[in-house]
């Protein structure tokens, strides 16, 4: 196919050279040059149009080889489509600074973790609601959100993350806050095995997405591993709501934050110094660190939030979006007759929606959210879950 193109590309170039003269004259010229290549000098003219066929050939040569070349390219990153990657191991604990300890006394499920997070990222807070919710101990790592040192070392650069100590003393990596909690939620189900071996039933895998660009993602990262131990209490359309409603909150609801919190300018600085407040920015990183995280975290997200205003579709007033969201949430809530969607008690996706809320607690759209919506008595009812199971809160590390 390749020498195929080549072939027309040249005798496309060479046509083209030459479209506005006599082909009959080129022909007869080139036929000359060939019978005076003996000694006889051939004419200007000839030369000439043998001239512009040799650079028609060239021309056309050149686009051949670099299509072939191209093509081969393509072919030989196809294989990479549907590639399976593993979590990542390490032999250690990188050296990393751990600011805060959350201890529970409760806590039985003897796991080492360390959690990088930015403190109000919705896909770091819903994290924290999972492992609050359920009685987890756990150390914190706060990742400067500008310069990120302390993911420097890991090949997933993105956060949460979670390192998880497994049986024989490594460390396992788990990315990506919904495959998180589903390897953690597996483990609470079946905890004969080691939390590495429901970290490799979660690979990333790669596809082609609908624009033709190759990604990367967990394809089963709202699935439960449990096998025949269903959980207590559950039923398979209470897993299947479960995790319809995960997926909304990640694929819905999160991106609709990001346009409300950072709205307007002043709201953008407004949430990055609440940010900062709320995080402990001030104790944990310099000054200039600090301030550097909030001017340029705030205008960076105040133009990101126009874009993705615009990539999701949404209204001019985006309050308006959120606002529905929330009325779905709650409708579902009252179609059920229930407190929460897991019944008595939350479940994933009562906490990954809280968490998600959480994000925005100290912000306008928050305050704005509560005003306008029936939602608040189920979000203080999730709070008051977590807060009654979450461990004691140790800060470690303070600048001087």
């Amino acid at each position: 196919m390749s020498l195929y193109k080549f072939a027309s590309i040249s005798r496309y170039c060479a046509s083209r050279t030459v479209l506005s003269t006599d082909r009959r004259l080129i022909v007869n010229n080139v036929r000359g040059f060939i019978r005076n290549r003996g000694g006889n000098e051939e004419t200007p003219r000839s030369k000439q149009y043998l001239k512009a066929l040799l650079n028609g050939v060239g021309v056309g040569l050149a686009v051949g080889i670099g299509h072939a070349v191209y093509t081969s390219y393509k072919s030989k990153d196809a294989h990479l489509v549907h590639e399976r990657t593993e979590a990542f191991v390490l032999d250690e604990l990188p050296n990393v600074k751990i600011i805060r300890k959350i201890v529970n006394t409760k806590d039985n499920h003897n796991l080492d973790l360390v959690l990088f997070q930015y403190q109000t990222c919705p896909f770091c807070c819903k994290v924290r609601a999972f492992l609050d919710g359920n009685q987890f101990s756990y150390s914190v790592v706060e990742v400067d959100a500008v310069l990120r040192q302390d993911i420097k070392w890991s090949p997933y650069k993105k956060v949460p993350m979670l390192l998880a100590r497994t049986k024989d003393g490594k460390y396992i990596q788990l990315g990506d806050s919904s495959m998180i909690v589903s390897v953690l939620s597996s483990y609470l189900i079946d905890p004969s095995l080691d939390v590495s071996e429901y970290a490799k039933l979660y690979p990333s895998i790669s596809y082609m997405n609908d624009e033709g660009k190759k990604i990367h993602d967990i394809l089963n990262k709202y699935h439960l591993i449990y096998g025949e131990k269903i959980p207590k209490n559950k039923s398979k359309d209470d897993l299947d709501s479960e995790r319809k409603w995960r997926e909304w909150t990640d694929k819905h609801f999160i991106h609709l934050i990001s346009p409300n919190v950072y709205r307007t300018k002043d709201e953008a600085f407004q949430t990055f110094e609440w940010f900062a407040k709320t995080s402990g920015w001030d104790e944990f990183f310099p000054r200039w660190e600090r301030n550097l995280m909030v001017y340029v975290g705030a205008t960076a997200m105040y133009l990101i939030s126009k874009r993705l205003k615009k990539r999701h579709n949404l209204h001019e007033d985006v309050r308006q979006d959120i606002y529905a969201a929330c009325n779905n949430w709650t409708a579902e809530l009252n179609k059920r007759k229930s407190k929460f969607l897991g019944g008595d008690k939350p479940n994933l996706a009562d906490l990954s929606l809280y968490g998600a809320l959480t994000s925005m607690e100290g912000c306008q759209a928050f305050s704005d959210i509560l005003t306008h919506t029936s939602i608040e008595p189920w979000f203080q009812a999730v709070k008051k879950h977590v807060t009654i199971n979450r461990g004691e809160v140790f800060n470690l590390l303070q600048v001087q």
